[in-house]
Parts: structure tokens; C-alpha cells; sequence
């Protein structure tokens, strides 16, 4: 087999590459204050190199006063001193590049926070310089909120200014007031940041609710959802999900604007943007959002779900490619936003499942018409901690708790070792969040040591994934109608052709291989159940096979 390697000369080396996110709060502290930062990370490139994964994406490192962790940015063209400095993200982006990494790095382009210059500018006066870079409108003649609009954290989305008399978006906390971007003055300075960090060596951008970026202008009410009732006949928690979200998101004056941010990333060449799109039509915004020359590709919030089962998949799977045609997806199964999969997708299964069904996963995304982005801790088979309320630092899971617990449980530190180094050689003090006990014995010291580890096996899957031949990289996927308990699909490009088939059922199942498959060749990489026998795949719970057609 021809291998998919990836090199710096390739301008396309992101297609069918594999991401590594870092959470740098969570990483490896450095300077001993209890929170990770860019030196950190530097010093763990050798361990992010070992996986083999093609790049890494940074979340948020830029000034910021920290309630939503960084995603509240104060100044775009400054690392936060919780962090380190611009020499230190220099350094980092040195070390990365000589190991072969590409550096993504987070960008928030449709709110900044209330303690950015520009806000205070803004809401100083109604006709100051930046009087019209944030989204303001009137009170109503009673002098309730301008409309029904819902804020992603639950709560109306506008807060009321006494010094201009009027209200500010807020799409997420009170503190995060939304920009104007049909003011062209806020897009020029935006393209102007991005090229800050593209000077600096950036190969890209992972654009933060992106389709956020541009409201409707007539601030016209979003009509109203069916909700679904929970197992106690509620309704939902937040009540963003109580509308459809018409007016206030996925406008499309976005697709303008982001083929401008194109234009810009191809005066570098080989560097890419990857769009998190939240949306009640994720499919055909992801669709829109990576053609037309806008984004490289774009991720939903689909494998975000607690729904995990084949029929979900499969549906998903569908609807995706029933739209997205030459666009390109980015499946994530695990970020800082949500549980994590080791919990989320394995409910009903024993622990030796879980472990196998964790492979399984990556073997689906690796497999998947698109790219992978794994989170930090997924190599390891961490699960979601569980964190006390007095621990909690998210003001997500703080407002909603305990019915949602917030952010918390998936973003604990990542155990380093498990050889009686305070917080699992995170750091030397306390830690902004506690380490998780149960995370202690699957520390990288621990698993390094085993050959059969998570981690050594998602190490081999990895590799394996670059084994496969290039021309798998683009090859168009096709879903096939199986039982319950099995997701099986084609990749075909040309003469080259994969048939995998994976059992994410509680029981075992058999699977009747298409005729031209009965003699393919069995590529399924090592620690995989499941055997061929009489043009029959007999997979055991968790099992997969992957054949290959020349």
C-alpha cells in the first residue's frame, strides 16, 4: 500500500489528517501556579509527536479576564500572562514545526469580552468611533428586551447598558457582548488579527461558533420549538432550546465574509480553517460553510451527542453526505464542551468494552470520508470526572447545576504520571480543577510501560491510518442499510476500494459480505475481534474488519 504521509509541500496535507486539541489550561503547568500554559505544552511536543498525529489546535491563550476561560478575549494580539508570553508562543510554534506538527489556534471572531478596548470604547457613548462595532439596539416601548432571542447558556441574549441606554447581544455569557460584523470596519480589523498570528508561523484557524458571526438585522423573533420532554415530563433546562435559531445565527452574510477570510489564508499557502458550526441544520450549514472557497472544513455538535447507537450513525452519515459533496467534514466525538466519549458513548457496557468500543471509535473516525479531531485525555480511555460543586469553576454548569454539572468534568488536568508525583505530574501546587482519582492509573507513565495500553493501541491505529493508500484520503463514502447493531460503509475512489463494518451493538451480529468483497483482502488493523468466514463477517460486541478491493 502507497502510504497518505503528509509533507510540509503539500497544501492539502489537512484532508484525512488527524488534529490533537489542546486544552492548555489543562496540560502540563509549567511555572507551578496550577494552570497549564504554552511552555507546558512545548515541553510535551515529544509525547504529541509519538502519537503520530499531523497537527495540534490550541484553545484559547489570548488576554482575557478568564470567565469563560479564555473564550472572553481582551486583546487578540496577546497571550494572557496565566500563560506565558509571545516569546513563549513563539518558541512553541519552533518546537512544533521541527517535529513535524502543524499549530492551529482558536480564534473567536463573533464576541469578544466586556473588557476588550473596543467594548469600552463602544458603550461609552452612541456615537463614539467603535459606537457600532458591537450589536446595540433599543429597549421596546415597555422597556423589555429588544427580542426573544435566548442566550446559548440559558436566559435572555441581551443585557441592558445604563451608560448608552440601551441593549448589547450576548449569544453566550453577560460578559462576551457579540461584535457587528456588518460594520466593514470590524471585519477589516478581525482579517487584520488573523494576519497577526499567520505572520507569526499559525498554519490556522479553528473559528469558535462561527456561524454566530453575523445576525439578522431586523431583529426579528425566533419562532418558537417543540421541546422534548424529559423521563419526568419536563422541559428542557436551557432555554435556548426552546426556539429555532432563525434569525440570531447562520446568516448569510457569513458566507461573504468567509470567503474573504479565505482569500486571506491563500496569500499562506498550506494553512487551513476548521469551523465549529452549531446549528438546528448542521448538515447544510456544514455543507455551505466548506465550498465556495470559505473554510478547509467544518465540525457539528452531531457526534457531540450522548446518541451513539448505528441507527443514529448511519442517519447522521447520510444526511451529511446527502449534502456536503465537495465540502469537508472534521468528525469530533470529544471536546472541551462536552462529556467525554469514554462516559458519553459507552452507558450499558463493562469496562472491557468500553476500552474496545473506545478503539472502535477512533477506528470509525479514522475511517470516515473527512478528518479526525481527537481531544486531549481520548488516547488515555479518560473518563468524565465527576466533580464537586464546590470544585466547580465553569459559570455554565454554576447557573444550570445540577441538572447540567457544566464544562468541568471533561477539562480536568491530564495525568502525566502515576509515580507518586503530586496531581499526576500535572503540576507541583493545587490545580485550578482537581485531578480525577480514577484518572491516576491511566497516566501516560502507566500506560507507556504496557504495550497493549490504550494508548500504544491508539498509537498503532494511528499509524495504521497512515498506511492506508492516498487515494482513500478523497474517496467518496457510501452508507450501507445493516441491522441494529452494525455500521457498515464503502470508500471508493477509482480501483481502490474499503469496505468497514463495525459492531457497536450489546451482542454479537453477522454480517453477509456483497460478493465482490468475499475474497478482499483483510486489512483490519491488530486488536480487533471479528473474523471472515463463509462470505460472513462474525463480529463479537465491539469488533470491526475492514477489506480492501484493488
Amino acid at each position: 500500500m502507497s502510504g497518505n504521509t503528509i509533507t510540509d509541500n503539500n497544501v492539502d496535507w489537512w484532508r484525512n489528517s488527524v488534529i490533537y486539541q489542546i486544552y492548555p489550561r489543562s496540560f502540563c503547568d509549567a511555572n507551578g501556579d496550577g494552570i497549564g500554559d504554552l511552555p507546558g505544552i512545548t515541553s510535551k511536543l515529544d509525547y504529541v509527536q509519538s502519537l503520530g498525529v499531523d497537527a495540534i489546535w490550541i484553545s484559547p491563550f489570548f488576554k482575557s479576564p478568564m470567565v469563560d476561560f479564555g473564550y472572553d478575549v481582551a486583546d487578540y494580539r496577546d497571550v494572557d500572562p496565566i500563560f506565558g508570553n509571545l516569546a513563549d508562543f513563539d518558541a512553541l510554534i519552533e518546537a512544533a514545526h521541527a517535529r513535524g506538527l502543524k499549530v492551529i489556534i482558536d480564534q473567536i471572531l463573533s464576541h469578544t469580552s466586556d473588557q476588550h478596548a473596543w467594548f469600552a470604547e463602544s458603550r461609552a457613548s452612541r456615537d463614539n468611533a467603535k459606537a457600532d462595532w458591537y450589536v446595540w439596539a433599543d429597549a421596546k416601548e415597555d422597556g423589555s428586551v429588544p427580542n426573544n432571542w435566548m442566550s446559548n447558556f440559558g436566559g435572555s441574549a441581551w443585557r441592558w447598558c445604563t451608560r448608552r441606554r440601551q441593549y448589547y447581544l450576548t449569544n453566550f455569557l453577560k460578559e462576551q457582548p457579540d461584535l457587528n460584523l456588518h460594520n466593514p470596519q470590524v471585519q477589516e480589523q478581525l482579517l487584520a488579527d488573523l494576519k497577526f498570528w499567520l505572520d507569526r508561523g499559525v498554519d490556522g484557524f479553528r473559528l469558535d461558533a462561527i456561524n454566530h458571526a453575523f445576525h439578522n438585522r431586523s431583529l426579528q423573533d425566533n419562532p418558537p420549538r417543540p421541546v422534548e420532554l424529559d423521563e419526568n415530563g419536563l422541559p428542557p433546562v436551557n432555554t435556548y432550546q426552546y426556539q429555532w435559531h432563525i434569525h440570531d445565527k447562520s446568516q448569510p452574510e457569513n458566507l461573504v465574509f468567509l470567503q474573504r477570510v479565505r482569500q486571506l489564508m491563500d496569500g499562506y499557502p498550506g494553512t487551513v480553517t476548521m469551523g465549529e458550526v452549531g446549528d438546528d441544520n448542521t448538515h447544510k450549514i456544514m455543507a455551505e460553510y466548506t465550498t465556495e472557497n470559505r473554510l478547509n472544513m467544518a465540525y457539528s455538535f452531531d457526534l457531540l451527542d450522548d446518541k451513539c447507537s448505528a441507527a443514529f450513525l448511519r442517519d447522521t452519515l447520510d444526511k451529511n453526505r446527502a449534502v456536503i459533496e465537495k465540502g469537508w467534514p472534521c468528525w469530533s466525538i470529544s471536546n472541551h464542551d462536552v462529556p467525554r466519549s469514554f462516559t458519553r458513548w459507552n452507558k450499558g457496557f463493562d469496562t472491557e468494552q468500553a476500552v474496545a468500543r473506545a478503539h472502535l471509535f477512533l477506528l470509525m473516525q479514522l475511517t470516515l470520508r473527512g478528518n479526525v479531531c481527537l481531544y486531549q485525555g481520548e488516547e488515555l480511555g479518560l473518563q468524565e470526572a465527576e466533580i464537586a460543586f464546590e470544585d466547580l469553576v465553569d459559570p455554565y454548569g454554576i447557573n444550570l447545576w445540577p441538572e447540567f454539572k457544566g464544562r468541568d468534568g471533561c477539562r480536568t488536568p491530564m495525568p502525566w504520571s502515576n509515580g507518586g508525583e503530586i496531581n499526576a505530574g500535572f503540576s507541583k501546587v493545587k490545580p485550578w480543577l482537581p485531578v480525577a482519582e480514577d484518572h491516576y492509573h491511566k497516566a501516560v507513565s502507566v500506560q507507556e510501560k504496557d504495550s497493549h495500553s490504550m494508548l500504544n493501541q491508539f498509537r498503532a491505529l494511528i499509524d495504521w491510518h497512515k498506511g492506508l493508500p492516498v487515494e482513500i484520503a478523497t474517496a467518496a463514502q457510501e452508507i450501507l442499510p445493516t441491522g441494529d447493531d452494525l455500521l457498515a460503509y464503502y470508500r471508493r475512489s477509482g480501483n481502490e476500494q474499503l469496505l468497514v463494518v463495525l459492531n457497536l451493538g450489546h451482542n454479537a451480529a453477522t454480517f453477509a459480505l456483497p460478493a465482490e468483497f468475499t475474497a478482499a483482502e483483510d486489512i483490519t488493523p491488530a486488536g480487533f475481534a471479528g473474523t471472515v468466514e463463509s462470505g460472513e463477517l462474525q463480529l463479537p460486541v465491539a469488533a470491526a474488519r475492514v477489506l480492501r478491493l484493488v
